[in-house]
């Protein structure tokens, strides 16, 4: 038996909350057009906590269209009071512009949506697919996670956010992939500065948001430069104590999210970068070729080896390396007692012009080029796990045949 047309879509039910009646009115021409919501009734004010419970256990619906444009602070304290009342009901929060403020506070309290004038037919149908799939989850179709490649200095200003930001960017031009750069640095994070970012939201808020996070609240804290996405650290030094659960789950959603998530991390020493030790399937530890940062990379080395890492778990990147200074591969892994990965040259007017314009580096330099062969060794690695493991696999295959 088929649904009459007048109902076809029109499966959510809902109470329309809204102050201010224009608004009311472009959104409910809006929804006869879109049919994504059956407004059962509409409160032509902020309700008391009494009228609202007794309206939500009457008509029990499924969403609470919420005027979040004529008073913010009550419309945020009405979210609280739908939360509390059984059966719960969503929200979603209706205003007549773009306004992130609003849509950031009433995603913190737990409104589930946000829509703003002039309501979209597709936004409307899109907010009300989202809530059919959280009133009846259907199991996601299966996707590979990402992976999570962190560089991290023996000493600040060794140029880890350089490497880390060049090697986002090569990875997106090499592979085509989804590619978040995050700064996790949150006291002295310079991934915004250094590519020009005009952010509001940076990490701390991901953080807070850690085991609650959705689209909507994820799309609102990244910012966007030359093709990939970034999660930056605060404009100003926030000192937060970020709790490995709560780390765990930003990178766990991310990398449901993207093919590659870059992070840049403070020294090594400091407990941001340590936590990323068993977080990263990729770490590197950034040197130069100064004598402080090579004194404290040793440090670094011996550290991790405490740690019970063995050489495998991190690779060594030497930056800034001057010809004339007459040190080379050899000396340096004499020095460290341990391999060398990479070496990138010491390109003062190269890094002075993509700063300047906040910008990729192109591959017209050496430093371009040796970040770009950076990248590629990094992405060729993956591709020949995945070989290994399917070679292994069909291996195995026959051998469980016959049992």
């Amino acid at each position: 038996m088929t649904s009459p047309p007048e109902l076809i879509g029109m499966d959510l039910t809902a109470i329309l909350v809204c102050q201010d009646r224009d608004l009311a009115s472009a959104f409910t021409r809006s929804v006869e057009k879109s049919r994504a919501f059956q407004i059962m009734a509409d409160l032509k004010g902020y309700p008391p906590r009494q009228t609202l419970e007794i309206r939500l256990r009457q008509v029990q619906p499924d969403v609470v269209l919420l005027d979040l444009a004529s008073n913010l602070e009550t419309a945020l304290e009405i979210i609280q009071i739908v939360s509390q009342v059984a059966p719960a009901a969503h929200v979603i929060g209706i205003h007549n512009t773009n306004d992130s403020d609003a849509l950031l506070r009433s995603l913190r309290l737990g409104a589930s949506d946000f829509l703003h004038a002039p309501f979209e037919e597709s936004a409307q149908i899109e907010a009300a697919g989202r809530l059919r799939r959280l009133k009846e989850p259907e199991p996601a179709p299966e996707r590979e996670l990402g992976r999570v490649i962190a560089f991290a200095s023996s000493k600040p200003g060794s140029g880890a956010s350089t490497l880390s930001a060049q090697t986002a960017f090569n990875l997106k031009k090499l592979t085509g992939a989804r590619v978040l750069l995050v700064d996790l640095d949150l006291m002295g994070g310079t991934i915004g500065f250094y590519l020009k970012l005009n952010h509001a939201y940076s990490l701390v808020e991901a953080i807070e948001h850690s085991h609650r996070l959705n689209p909507a609240i994820w799309n609102s804290l990244i910012s966007h430069c030359a093709g990939i996405d970034i999660l930056p650290a605060p404009d100003s030094p926030v000192s937060v104590e970020i709790g490995s659960d709560r780390l765990h789950a930003v990178l766990h959603y991310a990398r449901t999210l993207y093919d590659w998530i870059v992070v840049d991390l403070p020294a090594i020493f400091y407990r941001p970068s340590l936590l990323m030790i068993t977080e990263a399937d990729s770490m590197f530890l950034v040197s130069t070729g100064e004598l402080p940062s090579l004194h404290l990379a040793r440090k670094a080395i011996s550290m991790l080896t405490q740690l019970g890492l063995n050489r495998n778990s991190y690779k060594l990147l030497v930056n800034r390396v001057n010809k004339r200074d007459g040190i080379g591969l050899a000396d340096l892994e004499k020095i460290f007692a341990s391999p060398v990965d990479a070496m990138f040259p010491n390109d003062y007017f190269s890094l002075h012009r993509i700063v300047t314009l906040g910008q990729p580096l192109g591959s017209d330099c050496e430093l371009g080029k040796a970040l770009e062969q950076l990248a590629r060794k990094i992405s060729r690695g993956v591709e020949e796990e995945k070989k290994k493991a399917a070679n292994l696999l069909e291996t195995v295959r026959p051998a469980l045949s016959q049992t």
